[in-house]
């Protein structure tokens, strides 16, 4: 049973939960070359490091955020000791940030992988995690397709997240000639995300809808794609930009 105070600040748990219940631990998920397993394993290790993070700012005694090297331990668990692990890891973030909601600002600035974010990110992102990964095991189903398509997913995607979502990808494409890579993501009646990427760095941010449109689709597929992520259904989404504008789009969207 998962405690009330810890279903009202991450809402999305309780679903995620049930999802993974219903698979195997070594079932196949829309996460490449991931098992269920694995991806409890990834969402453990989500909810304790905001926790350390969060913990150690209250502290007075800031900690740098850790590589995915932190979930090596969970690896070792059996299954239940994992399941626990999990459910007190999110439990413990509920607590970290209910006290940082009560003793810090929401305006203070806490380190988080290379950059700075607000107080409020920390459950925020957690839910999103919750969101997404609940993706990777069940696929385009109506609660997913529900959550994907929530507008704070977008725009935590994109302003609190950003970078770190094409980093990685960036770094497989060739800018030895001086290319520049920009697309443009659409959903009609919303700002378009525009992402540009050249040999001095990379952005992505919300804009006013201008030009042509390098891929169009509805706003779950979006927030799919920004992830990485590609929706079971491929007429959700199409595009006349040609592959080797989509080309380069995929791989600077690889990262995750």
């Amino acid at each position: 049973m998962i405690p009330r105070r810890v279903i009202d600040a991450l809402p999305e748990l309780e679903v995620f939960a049930h999802a993974v219940q219903a698979r195997r631990p070594d079932d196949g998920t829309w996460c490449e070359a991931w098992t269920v397993r694995d991806v409890l394993i990834h969402q453990t290790g989500n909810a304790e490091e905001p926790a350390r993070v969060l913990a150690a700012h209250l502290a007075g005694a800031p900690v740098e955020t850790r590589g995915f090297d932190r979930e090596n331990p969970y690896r070792a668990m059996t299954d239940r000791e994992l399941w626990s692990a999990f459910h007190s890891r999110c439990e413990q973030l509920v607590e970290v940030t209910a006290a940082a909601a009560c003793d810090a600002s929401p305006h203070d600035e806490v380190r988080w992988t290379g950059r700075s974010v607000k107080v409020p990110f920390f459950a925020e992102h957690m839910r999103e995690e919750l969101v997404l990964h609940r993706w990777d095991l069940t696929g385009d189903d109506s609660i997913a397709v529900r959550a994907l398509t929530e507008s704070w997913m977008t725009e935590h995607s994109v302003n609190e997240v950003g970078q770190p979502l094409f980093g990685r990808g960036a770094a497989h494409l060739d800018w030895a000639g001086g290319e520049r890579t920009e697309a443009r993501l659409r959903v009609p009646g919303t700002d378009d995300i525009l992402v540009t990427a050249d040999a001095e760095g990379s952005s992505m941010r919300l804009v006013a809808q201008e030009g042509r449109a390098t891929i169009e689709s509805d706003a779950a597929v979006r927030a799919l794609l920004i992830w990485g992520r590609r929706p079971a259904d491929a007429s959700r989404w199409h595009s006349d930009a040609g592959p080797e504008a989509l080309r380069a789009m995929r791989t600077l969207l690889s990262g995750y």
